[in-house]
């Protein structure tokens, strides 16, 4: 589903493990070191989770959770050596959704995250398959139906689509758009955005009132 992910772990090994696996399993990975570097990129990058070591150089992982709870919601996920019961109920008290200790099956680590990342996006997910209102995507196919007949969407769309939905209730600029769906070097004009979300709108016939046009800023799905 395009899903960013911060993973903040100091020991390079694991950190290059989870990485790669989590990658593997489609998802974009930012690999930091150190609590410092953490708060900064949640302060440059909008994350679908974060996942933190405790035991981390400059800053640790439960004074970082702090800062992200302040400012961001986002699923925070512990996944740490540490295994002391006051360890534990401290940080889910701090705002921890999910604490895993090592070592850990990948498995369960990305159980709990896509769990997490679809309950904070409000996405309806069974065997693979999203449904949302008479929507039903299939991301292994990359297809959608609506109504049960299928949507006849360009890649561009497509992907799209799959933003405001991942993003239901936030308004998106454009300028936010172009970089998730054309990339950050997009070269074209931001009326680019206007013309898709046209045809999209088109494309999904009754149900395409859901994607909604906030005048001056940008586009959300409600």
């Amino acid at each position: 589903m395009g899903y960013r992910i911060l993973l903040a772990e100091d020991e390079p090994r694991l950190r290059k493990m989870t990485e790669e696996y989590l990658e593997e399993q489609g998802f974009t990975v930012d690999a930091v070191c150190d609590g410092e570097e953490a708060e900064w990129a949640v302060n440059q990058k909008r994350y679908d989770a974060v996942i933190l070591d405790i035991m981390m150089p400059k800053k640790n992982g439960q004074e970082v959770c702090r800062t992200i709870r302040a400012r961001y919601d986002v699923p925070v996920i512990f996944l740490t050596a540490l295994n002391a019961e006051d360890v534990i109920i401290q940080s889910y008290g701090i705002g921890a959704d999910e604490y895993i200790t090592k070592p850990f099956s990948n498995g369960i680590l990305l159980a709990k995250v896509t769990a997490l990342i679809n309950r904070y996006h409000g996405l309806t997910v069974q065997n693979g398959i999203v449904r949302e209102g008479n929507l039903v995507i299939e991301p292994a196919r990359r297809r959608v139906t609506v109504s049960g007949k299928v949507a006849e969407l360009s890649p561009k769309e497509y992907e799209l689509l799959l933003l405001l939905i991942e993003n239901r209730g936030h308004i998106l600029s454009r300028t936010q758009i172009l970089d998730h769906v054309w990339g950050a070097d997009y070269a074209g004009y931001e009326r680019t955005v206007d013309n898709h979300i046209k045809k999209l709108r088109i494309a999904l016939g009754e149900d395409g009132v859901h994607l909604r046009t906030s005048i001056k800023v940008g586009y959300y799905w409600e």
